[in-house]
């Protein structure tokens, strides 16, 4: 065997080993966990910190490692098969060909990127040093790719700015807490729980509040003993109180201040000024979206607020606890009325209320029924229906039949639904 030999088999090893070492820093570098790598970063850890750096301009990280490692496996081939010219002839351009296949598959691509997958922080840590040195010497080649590439693509209609996110971070996160909850690393009452708040900007006030068919308002015309009756009755601690037509809310009344002057009229009823305890109300667009609504709630550190439309009329009520409950679940006391509860039968069927929340039932039953053109489950089979349904009929969409159990005047109150079996 002569030197010549020797050196290019040398050579063609090394560059194999190059080329694994390309391959697996891709996968590494993107597989490894940006929360965990920001965690060591703040314990100190340079190379997290230089991975975090690495893999915030990943167009330019992929790039330069997608250069360096075709460079390298083309390098081999072409000496592979030079090598095998000289001592097979033209036959060795197909030897060459088969080899290098085999090596560069089994030895360049699939080990190194399955040691990646199964240790992507630990080899992402290892090879950050490594690759900024590559990226530094690529990175001028690869924004010239980068260029070409998106004027490319741009002449086919396809818009590839670089500031354009493929995914936002919402959607990110939203993403790896289901993952996790598939993989059994996250259980169902953190996923409602961290869902819950991500979906806070998705929602608008309406979807949450409570509808103006169940608010509970009083007249302050009425005796001041029975205003205080209806109050106590209700289990509630603040209520409207509205003049000449339910839509005039002129105050809100809490049962604290209502207290405060009973002690200071020494129970005389007849000495409480209704309009005079109750506070001035805060009236918000029923199209504010959750965390905005939340945000205010807090600056303004008040619990309550009116909705409204865009006619200024009223469409309901809305509490700090509506939009609580739409991160941790439902906020029972010792006053609430008792909610239908959400038990299946044998055959996995459920009646349900017509005003329930389709978020409500979905969160409860991990079902995935669209909330998009409705809020309630009666809503959502209004507006597939096309009509309002009649009592004993029955509708199959989105995978599940609903039977009409209930109806009163023009309300739905009671809903039947199963899972479809196939």
């Amino acid at each position: 065997m002569t030197i010549g030999i020797i050196a290019s088999l040398g050579a063609i090893i090394a560059l194999l080993v190059l080329s694994a070492f390309f391959s697996g820093s891709e996968t590494a570098l993107t597989a490894t966990s940006r929360a965990l790598m920001l965690g060591l970063e703040r314990q100190g850890s340079a190379k997290a910190a230089l991975v975090q750096k690495l893999i915030s301009a990943k167009e330019t990280l992929i790039g330069a490692i997608l250069l360096g490692n075709n460079f390298v496996n083309i390098l081999a081939s072409a000496l592979a098969t030079s090598l095998l010219v000289d001592v097979f002839g033209d036959t060795g351009v197909i030897y060459a060909t088969l080899v290098m296949t085999a090596l560069v598959l089994i030895f360049a691509e699939v080990l190194p990127k399955t040691y990646a997958i199964a240790h992507p922080e630990r080899m992402a840590l290892a090879v950050a040093p490594i690759i900024r040195i590559f990226v530094a010497i690529f990175g001028p080649i690869t924004r010239v790719v980068q260029i070409i590439v998106r004027q490319v693509l741009a002449f086919f209609g396809v818009d590839m700015d670089e500031k354009t996110a493929v995914l936002s971070a919402h959607e990110e996160i939203r993403g790896a807490i289901d993952l996790h909850h598939l993989e059994g690393s996250v259980i169902k009452d953190d996923r409602d729980m961290l869902s819950g708040l991500l979906n806070l900007r998705d929602m608008e006030v309406s979807d949450v509040m409570v509808h103006r068919t169940k608010m509970l308002a009083v007249d302050v015309a009425r005796p001041t003993g029975k205003i205080i009756s209806e109050l106590l009755e209700s289990g509630f601690s603040r209520i409207p109180v509205w003049r000449d037509d339910p839509d005039n809310i002129i105050g809100i009344l809490h049962a604290k201040n209502l207290l405060r002057a009973l002690s200071e009229a020494k129970g005389r009823v007849s000495k409480i000024n209704i309009e005079k305890i109750s506070t001035k109300p805060w009236f918000v667009p029923d199209t504010t979206n959750l965390q905005d609504q939340l945000d205010a709630f807090l600056t303004r550190k008040t619990h309550f607020a009116v909705v409204v439309d865009e006619y200024g009329e009223v469409m309901g009520l809305l509490t700090l606890e509506d939009i609580l409950e739409e991160i941790v679940g439902e906020i029972a006391d010792e006053h609430d009325e008792e909610v239908i509860d959400l038990e299946p039968d044998k055959t996995g069927a459920i009646k349900v209320d017509g005003t329930l929340p389709v978020r409500d039932i979905n969160r409860t039953m991990n079902w995935s029924l669209p909330d998009d053109e409705a809020t309630t489950i009666a809503g959502l089979v209004i507006h597939e229906a096309q009509t309002i349904p009649e009592p004993s009929q029955v509708f199959t969409f989105y995978g599940y039949r609903f039977e009409i159990l209930k109806r009163q005047r023009n309300q739905i109150t009671l809903i039947k639904i199963s899972p479809v079996r196939e």
